[in-house]
């Protein structure tokens, strides 16, 4: 028996006798140390430790219900060493922040922005004098204001530095650098200094409706999604040019520039400098006549220049006509002429390639250049045609393999490999909204989330209840916990 048996032996009452007092059953167990002292004790004979008894789990839910007591758990508590959630002004730009007619009239001052943007005329008033220029630029000024106040809103909203703070988003990112781009450009107006390439930054302005718009933000996450496939399937294209651009340019690097030249010796002979170094069609380099030299099999020869013609009657004289006055009077009266073209008869390598120099495979860049524009079907026929010109007429092979395999599988491959992700992508998004709107059902909420983990939006959409899906997540309350009951032991 113990001792607190034994004691209470001690006290027991007869029979008859008015019961003890409250300090005889104290005294009865010396060593019990009271009420909490016994809960401690049932929980060692029950295996419960002290720190898991039911008040330090009490103690524990105080705690966190003070932590969740924040208006926007889901957001920084403090911002700027000083701006908690319920400071002024950081409450009054939250609370403007999580309307939904905020992100509205956001859009609907991008969409102002798309229209100016494309009303503007800089060629046909550039100092900017007419009153159309003049609104379209108080157009611009406002749209820029009101950018710069929305960032300065959202970063004392939001914070600046931080996962879920107004710079860890990347579409605040460059919402930031167009706002500032804007600063530069005003503040550089008038300072003699060339602001074209600041105002490009101007065309950014309409993807700032990206983010706005949920489907179209998905659709982008998308194609980002296709990019590591994307890579092998470069790779592989990037070996096929190499290997190509290789073969072309052993083959027939400055053939492209191969013309028809008179004879200098029969030019400094009889004086003929007034005739054009070369021969050149009507159209000039544009479409050019490219001839086959005799160390190669091409399909053009300068024999092959066809006779000049004038007032559409062929000319039939040569060049001793030139020295006789009166036999090119008399040819002339018989619709004849001196037939130049015949004299353009050495065919050597000149300095300009067709189309302004851009087609030939004179290098590898420009090899890379010209399988690119056969690859896209376009004017490819005319880059065979010269080639076989200037080689050989077996060069056809070489563009059926590039086409076949640029253009046929190539391409084709990279659709095969955006669609196989599309599909992949599009049935994770939707997987992933059944899960997220089976859990907010249960937990009695009608707001749907459409995105992953990420930015304090994404976060907003996720976790706030209310009828607007455009609410962000850390404008909606923590939904209220019921109290857990708890049965002492």
């Amino acid at each position: 028996m113990t001792e607190g048996a034994r004691a209470a032996d001690e006290v027991r009452v007869p029979l008859g006798a008015p019961p003890p007092g409250p300090a005889a059953l104290v005294g009865a167990s010396p060593e019990s140390p009271g009420a909490p002292g016994r809960e401690a004790e049932r929980g060692s004979e029950l295996g419960v430790s002290p720190s898991e008894s039911p008040a330090a789990e009490r103690g524990a839910e105080l705690g966190a219900d003070e932590e969740q007591r924040v208006p926007y758990p889901a957001l920084a508590a403090t911002v700027f060493f000083c701006l908690g959630q319920t400071t002024r002004p950081r409450s009054w730009c939250l609370r403007l922040v999580c309307n939904p007619w905020f992100e509205h009239v956001s859009m609907l001052v991008i969409m102002l922005n798309c229209v100016t943007l494309g009303m503007f005329r800089p060629c046909e008033d550039v100092e900017c004098g007419s009153e159309r220029c003049n609104i379209l630029e108080a157009f611009d000024a406002f749209i820029f204001a009101f950018f710069a106040v929305e960032m300065v809103i959202k970063m004392v909203a939001l914070g600046l530095f931080g996962q879920k703070c107004y710079l860890g988003d990347t579409w605040n990112r460059l919402d930031f650098f167009i706002v500032v781009a804007g600063m530069m450009e005003y503040s550089l107006d008038g300072h003699n200094v060339s602001l074209s390439a600041i105002r490009t930054v101007r065309v950014l302005r309409p993807l700032r409706a990206i983010n706005r718009v949920p489907s179209m933000r998905i659709l982008v996450t998308l194609l980002l999604d296709t990019l590591p496939m994307l890579g092998n399937v470069l790779l592989l294209c990037f070996f096929v040019f190499f290997i190509f651009g290789i073969v072309g340019v052993q083959l027939w690097a400055g053939l492209l520039r191969n013309r028809c030249f008179l004879d200098s010796a029969f030019v400094r002979n009889n004086n003929l400098t007034f005739l054009r170094p070369y021969y050149q069609t009507e159209e000039g380099e544009e479409n050019p006549f490219i001839c086959s030299s005799r160390r190669d099999n091409g399909m053009q020869k300068c024999s092959h220049i066809p006779g000049r013609r004038e007032l559409r009657m062929p000319c039939t004289l040569g060049w001793e006509a030139y020295t006789q006055p009166q036999a090119e009077g008399v040819g002339a009266a018989r619709n004849a002429c001196i037939n130049w073209n015949q004299y353009y008869n050495v065919c050597r390598s000149g300095d300009s390639n067709p189309h302004n120099g851009a087609i030939n495979f004179d290098n590898i860049g420009y090899a890379w250049i010209a399988i690119f524009q056969v690859i896209t079907l376009e004017g490819w026929v005319d880059i065979m045609y010269y080639v076989m010109d200037a080689h050989s007429f077996y060069n056809f092979i070489y563009f059926i393999l590039l086409i076949i395999v640029g253009s046929f599988f190539m391409i084709n491959l990279c659709l095969v490999v955006i669609a196989t992700q599309f599909s992949e992508t599009k049935q994770r998004e939707s997987q992933l909204m059944r899960e997220q709107r089976a859990r907010h059902l249960s937990n009695d909420s009608t707001l749907a989330s459409f995105s992953e983990p990420g930015s304090c939006y994404e976060e907003l959409l996720k976790t706030g209840p209310g009828p607007w899906p455009s609410v962000g997540p850390q404008c909606a309350l923590p939904p209220a916990q019921p109290p857990s009951g708890h049965t002492d032991l």
